[in-house]
Order: C-alpha cells, then structure tokens, then sequence
C-alpha cells in the first residue's frame, strides 16, 4: 500500500519510512493541540524523573563521547581517509567551516550569546542560589534595585557572589562547557560513524547504517525502520526548539526596531516567512543554497563580533578573549564531571540548564552529523575531528569572550540594565537586543541581527530538510526535490502549529518532549562509539594505519622491489 502511494505522489524514498515518520509527526502535533495539559502533564512529569534520576547518564555520557572522539583522532585511526586513499577534500575549509558554524549552533550562539553569560553571572551555579535568586525575579521592584538585591544574597565560604569578579568567571566557564568542545563532540561522533559507514562501505545516510557491524543486513529490517523513524522525529523536534529560539527572538527584534508586537500572530508570520526562504534554498539545492547563504552568514557574524570588538573596550575584550581560553580550560575537567551534587539540599540547577542542553543536543545531532559527514568526504579521520571539534569550539570561545564580557561590563556599569529583562524578567530573547541598545547605531546593529538570526534559521531549516530526506530515501539518486520541500514545510507547520496553540509554553512543553526522547538517543550514541570501533578493526588495512608520509615510502619501495623483481 505505501509503496504504490510512494508512486502515485513520484516519491523515491523508504516508504515506510517516510510516511511512519511523517503521519507519526502530524499524530504529535494533532494531540498536543487536542490534549495540551495532559501532553504537558505526562511529558512535564517523565522529563522530571529523567532530570532526577538520568541526569547523571546524560552528563558522563557526553563526557565520554568527548574522550572517545580524542582517542580515535590520536590513535593509529586517525590516518585513516574518509572515502578512501585518494578521495579529496569537497570544500575548501573556510566554506567547510562556514557550513559547519551556520548548520551547527550559528542560531545558537546569536541567542545565547548575551543571555547565558549574564544568566550564570547573576545566578552563579556553583554557589547554589538559585532558589534565592528566583525567589528576588518574582519581585516588582526596579531593575537597579533588583541587581542591589542580587549582590546582597549570602553565599558559602570561597564562593561566588552573584555579580561579583568570581561570578563572572564562573558564568564565562559554564557557557563555554555548554557551547565548546562537549557540544561538538555530540556532532562530531556520529557524524564520523555516518561518514565511515556511508564512504566505507557504501551504506545510505541512515542511523541504521552505523549499526551494520551488529545487524548486518537486518538494518533494512524492522529495526533499522525503527532506529531510521526515531532519528527522523527527533530531528524534526529538535530542530523545532531551534526554530522556536529564533522565532522569538527575531520576534523581539522586530518589536525593537519597529513595534511589532510579541506574540502568537507575529511569530507565526515569522515562521511562514523564513520557511518560504528555505524553501526557496531547498530548492536551489546545496551548492547555490545552503553555501551561498552560510558563506553569506558567517562573514555577517564575523562583521557584527568585530564591531562590538572595537566599538567596546578593546584593549579589555582582546585580554579577555585571552583569558577567557584559560578560564574554559581550566573549568573543562572539573564541569565535566560536576553533578550539582552538593549541597544536597539545592540540586535542580543542572536539570534545567546542562541536562536540557545535551538531550536537545543530541535529538537533532543525526541531523548535524549527516550534513557534517556528506561535506566531509576527503579528510581523514584526524583532520576530521581535529576541524569539526576545533574550528567551532575556537570561534565559541572568541564570541562569547567578546559578547560575554561586554555584557557583563555593561552590566557593571549600569546595574540591572541587562540582568534586569534577562533574569528578573525572564525575557532571554530580549537579551541581544538589550545588549545592542548600549552601542552606537544601534538600531542597524538591531537589523544586522535580525538578518543574521533570520539566515540561520534559514539554513538550519534547509540543512534539516535536506538530512532528513537522506535519512527517508537513503542514498536515492536524485531524489526529487519535492520530498525536501515538503520536509522543510512540515518544519514550520510543527512549530507553528505549536506556537498558535499554546503561545510560549508550547515551547516549555516542546522542551520536555526534548529531554525524554533525547535519552534512547544516548544509548544509541554509546553504540556508535563500539561499531565504529569494530569496523575499523574489520575493514582497515595496515598501510592505512599508517602516516601519509611512511605509507608514501612504503608504496615507493613496494613498487622499486617490483621493478627490481621485472628486471631480474
């Protein structure tokens, strides 16, 4: 039956696949609408009890992605050349790079940028204050009085007071570990096993695939399906929150600039819109779509960080950039682990913030890990994790160093003006744009981030739509360009939808559906980890373990002894 519907519509795809993952999607979106509390009631309780009881999972499991992607790029494996000896380099790497950034988390940091800085900086988490720190946002007092308050609030021996030189310091460390190398190592894991698998061993761009070594052909099976269905779903909601970030603070720019009003209606027209662009990118395909627009996209972000480099206080951001490195590293090991275990009595800080950030992470890393393995074939699996872990990681601490301590500066010198609408109010989305108001034009300042925050929705849209498609059809050969229309239109219609029936706990809710499905995608993530182990030890060569340089001379002398050999 679905395959003649797969022919009647002129669809090449797994038509379980695809029509599983769709009507599974429609099912979702249907549901919340009809039976929003008790949707929000069974997700909202289920995310507690992970948070509670799994967080722990969460925090090691990353954790040890990261020193297993370390291992295998310093181990003999590192030599080995994705897609083969001689295969080369698609992209050159500052498109490769810019492609990684506008795919990855470009949204991300526009967003964050400003708001986690400032978040930690008047909640320091290690001091445990987030109950009082709360308890003073409920208030109706000024935003000055409410920084004097926040200074005000007694902290353990040896910790950071909210506000203080301590606080800052914590707060820079804290969104470096959410936005540095941990975060990339959620990327970069499988989108090496996609990478090996697909130009390994010529397997589709399926989560199944990495399972090939265990299931053999049973990945075109039932399960396989059923891996392939997960991923699909998990992508398109993860993508949603994104989606649903930029909308709002797209949203708040607007009003700023001007006086579009916030709310359901406008954030709806903004999701119509900058769909029709994706699609439109879509459409053009992927060296005149997504390219064009993140080479586009970068250099704008490059020019906005620079401008607020040397508008601000320069020599001061050009010494913090330095010591902020030193801030992220020395703070890596000891986050790493950190389970917000004590005082006992205060745990909850890390459930909404770190556990959060790694299950919405991981739920749309098949998409990021596809589109980073298919711009990819070339590089060995060194270069590879060296470049996708790196590049990201070095720009992440360069933006929030500029935008984190201009912030925090900002803030020093006019108390509560940026603490004020980010923690007391809770408007994060506000934040950047808060942030803009202390510079000069800054209302051009407003539109360039409008623009950019617009394109990196663009291409996250596009990039979703074209991985999914990869994930339904596999390694179809031109695949129509409809079926990735209509993936990055069911993009929108999910988060639109949401939004026009539940306004800004839609997203709340979309939050807690994040952080329960993103924990069958940690154990999915752990077996990666051991069949790309185990393919490599089937499939490599010894002289592919090799440095480029021995293997070089090895083959030299192989063919000087078989010349020898001829002439005797």
């Amino acid at each position: 039956m679905l395959e003649k519907l797969q022919r009647a519509l002129g669809l090449k795809t797994n038509p379980a696949i695809f029509f599983t993952s769709a009507g599974l999607t429609f099912i979702f979106v249907a549901v919340s609408i009809l039976f929003t509390d008790d949707v929000d009631s069974a997700f909202g309780s289920a995310s507690d009890a992970i948070k509670s009881n799994l967080g722990w999972f969460y925090i090691l499991g990353v954790t040890s992605f990261l020193i297993f992607l370390l291992w295998i790029a310093a181990s003999r494996y590192g030599n080995v050349r994705l897609g083969g000896k001689e295969a080369k380099p698609e992209y050159s790497n500052v498109t490769w790079f810019g492609m990684l950034f506008a795919a990855g988390i470009g949204t991300i940091l526009m967003f964050w940028g400003v708001a986690e800085p400032i978040n930690h900086f008047a909640n320091p988490p290690l001091s445990g204050v987030n109950s009082e720190v709360g308890a003073l946002s409920d208030g109706t007092m000024t935003q000055p009085e409410f920084a004097e308050r926040l200074t005000g609030i007694t902290v353990p021996p040896g910790s950071g007071a909210p506000l203080s030189e301590q606080a800052a310091s914590e707060a820079l460390g804290f969104t470096l570990y959410h936005f540095g190398l941990h975060t990339w190592a959620i990327f970069t894991l499988p989108a090496l096993a996609f990478a090996y698998f697909a130009y390994r061993r010529g397997l589709p761009f399926r989560v199944s695939s990495i399972f090939h070594p265990l299931l053999g052909d049973r990945i075109n099976g039932p399960i396989g399906k059923a891996i392939d269905i997960a991923a699909v779903i998990g992508t398109i909601f993860g993508v949603a929150v994104s989606i649903g970030l930029g909308t709002l603070q797209i949203n708040s720019g607007l009003n700023g600039l001007f006086g579009i009003e916030i709310g359901a209606a406008a954030q709806i027209s903004i999701i119509a819109i900058v769909t029709v662009i994706a699609t439109i990118s879509v459409v053009l395909g992927l060296d005149k779509g997504i390219k064009w627009l993140s080479n586009i996209n970068i250099w704008m972000a490059v020019g906005l960080l620079l401008f607020i480099l040397f508008a601000g206080s320069t020599i001061y951001l050009l010494r913090g950039v330095i010591e902020t490195t030193g801030i992220y590293l020395s703070h890596l090991v000891p986050l790493s682990f950190w389970n917000d275990t004590l005082p006992a009595d205060e745990w909850g800080w890390q459930g909404g913030w770190t556990v959060f950030y790694w299950a919405w992470t991981i739920t749309w890393a098949p998409f990021v890990g596809i589109f980073v393995a298919r711009i990819s074939k070339g590089r060995t699996i060194r270069q590879f994790v060296i470049g996708v872990l790196g590049a990201p990681t070095a720009f992440s601490i360069i933006w929030f160093s500029v935008f984190g301590l201009s912030a925090i500066n900002i803030e020093w010198d006019d108390p509560g003006s940026l603490v004020g609408p980010v923690v007391q109010e809770g408007d994060t989305a506000a934040a950047l744009f808060a942030f803009l108001a202390n510079f000069p034009a800054s209302e051009f300042l407003m539109a360039m981030a409008v623009l950019i925050v617009v394109i990196f929705f663009t291409t996250s849209s596009d990039s979703a739509s074209l991985v999914v498609d990869m994930l339904t059809s596999g390694n179809a050969v031109n695949p129509p360009v409809r079926q990735r229309v209509f993936w990055a239109l069911l993009e929108g219609v999910v988060a639109a939808t949401l939004i026009a029936a539940t306004g800004q706990e839609a997203l709340q809710a979309l939050e807690q559906v994040i952080t329960v499905l993103g924990l069958p995608f940690f154990l999915i993530a752990f077996m990666m980890m051991y069949c790309l182990v185990r393919a490599l030890r089937h499939d490599v060569t010894e002289e592919e373990l090799l440095p480029p340089r021995r293997a070089s001379k090895r083959r030299a002398r192989e063919k000087e002894s078989a010349g020898t050999e001829s002439v005797g």
